[in-house]
């Protein structure tokens, strides 16, 4: 990499400035931080760009899938594997390469747009007075700076579909939500208490019940239908950039205000996937016949370990095909977020989604540096005591892949990374710690008491 010492002083000044800011308690115009990180995105992605050196899944994986669609032939199946996702980002890739633009510059284009997009919205997911501090603080990130800028990766992409639908689900007031049990287990708590467990399960689940009160309109149903629905829809094109925002789902219909919203919200999250791919015969080019095979592309994920974390452990720090490593972790990781749900179910679903995420990061067998990103965002908008621990140590350990070992050959890259990898465990703890550990329960005011007082009422009368 030509400008790994430029792009790591920058990155190294941005991190002392976010330091500084929260040390000063700075709390700039978002206009500022906006262009703040604009500045930066765009210096980086420009020497980036004309660098010699190009990341190998952005020039091998991501500009053969867009070349496909330039030819009109189906993105998935034409790059042979590489691009194993829906068509929909390829689609974007397509338009810039017709439009002339070379794919070192389009490539990074599509990534750096959406990043600087996620700074407003990570000010909106903040909320409260800190928001264009997190900004700020966001704009200079450095896993972003590197994923967005220099790797090309998509990982924004998915983020910025990922956060405006909790932005949109939240929607106006108060930034701090309750979770589960204040919205909803409280009451059936105060029925079973008044009633006993077998009177008050058809209260709560027979005609009349709260279950069937809660799917019948409210005053305001319609405005809540159209916030489910719209959530829905941009969860669901985070779902067509990359199938991971689906850790993101349960948070999102958590902030949602109704039932009736949840299902629209679901519904609609489901549509946008499945649209972009049955029209791909008329938009890629893809025959009907080749379908289930772009499916089982998609579906297809290799079991390569030892990039991260624990598996390196296993593989002496190298990439190993370990079909019953990846099928451990992925296992682990299941179990995992279940109880991470449970355990966070009262706290606000944002908090409730950063755990998740984080929980993934320390349990999973198989990572790309690009991964590191995905909590990024909810936890500088919400973070946690050790939050800038977690953000300082991820960006070391990435900065050093793509700055340091981009500097040797074949050979010393891989000796490199026999290291690299295997040091990462010692981030685990970190993020570990990282969690919102101390914000398992949402404290809302007034709202505890309001449903107490309602609880009984309502479960009470089936009629």
């Amino acid at each position: 990499m030509d400008y790994a010492a430029l792009t790591g002083i920058v990155l190294v000044a941005g991190v002392a400035l976010a330091l500084v800011a929260q040390w000063r308690d700075w709390r700039p115009p978002l206009i500022v931080a906006i262009l703040v990180g604009v500045a930066v995105r765009v210096l980086i992605m420009y020497t980036s760009a004309i660098d010699t050196w190009q990341p190998v899944d952005f020039v091998e994986s991501f500009k053969p899938a867009g070349e496909a669609v330039l030819r009109g032939e189906d993105p998935v199946l034409a790059s042979e594997g590489g691009w194993h996702f829906l068509p929909t980002i390829p689609y974007v890739y397509g338009i810039l390469l017709w439009l002339g633009i070379p794919w070192e510059y389009a490539g990074r284009l599509v990534t750096v747009v959406a990043d600087i997009v996620l700074i407003p919205l990570v000010a909106k997911l903040a909320g409260g007075p800190k928001a264009s501090l997190r900004a700020l603080q966001y704009a200079l990130n450095p896993i972003a700076v590197l994923v967005a800028s220099v790797h090309g990766q998509v990982e924004p992409v998915a983020l910025v579909f990922g956060v405006a639908a909790f932005v949109v689900a939240r929607g106006p007031g108060d930034p701090d939500r309750p979770g589960m049990v204040t919205d909803v287990v409280a009451k059936v708590r105060a029925g079973v208490a008044a009633y006993g467990v077998k009177r008050s399960v058809p209260r709560v689940i027979g005609r009349g019940g709260m279950l069937h009160r809660a799917l019948l309109p409210g005053d305001d149903d319609r405005a809540q239908l159209r916030r489910g629905a719209l959530a829905g829809v941009l969860m669901g094109l985070a779902l067509c950039a990359k199938s991971w925002p689906i850790w993101l789902i349960p948070g999102m219909l958590l902030l949602l205000p109704s039932l009736r919203a949840r299902v629209a919200a679901l519904f609609t999250t489901g549509l946008l996937p499945i649209f972009f791919l049955v029209t791909l015969p008329v938009f890629a080019g893809t025959s009907l016949n080749q379908i289930p095979a772009v499916i089982d592309t998609i579906r297809d994920i290799r079991p390569i370990v030892g990039e991260w974390g624990w598996t390196p452990w296993f593989t002496g720090g190298s990439w190993d095909l370990r079909p019953e490593l990846a099928s451990f972790g992925t296992n682990l990781i299941y179990a995992a977020v279940v109880l991470v749900i449970v355990y966070w179910r009262r706290a606000d679903p944002i908090d409730m989604t950063t755990a998740i995420l984080l929980v993934f990061m320390v349990l999973t067998p198989r990572l790309g540096a690009q991964y590191l990103l995905w909590f990024m965002p909810f936890l500088v908008a919400r973070p946690a005591k050790w939050a800038w621990a977690a953000i300082l140590g991820c960006s070391i350990w990435a900065g050093y892949g793509y700055l340091v070992m981009t500097q040797f050959d074949s050979g010393g890259w891989w000796l490199q990374h026999t290291y690299w990898s295997r040091a990462s465990i010692v981030l685990l703890p970190i993020l570990a710690l990282a969690m919102p550990w101390g914000r398992r329960v949402a404290t809302v005011p007034g709202l505890a008491a309001s449903v107490g007082r309602s609880a009984t009422t309502k479960i009470s009368s089936p009629a």
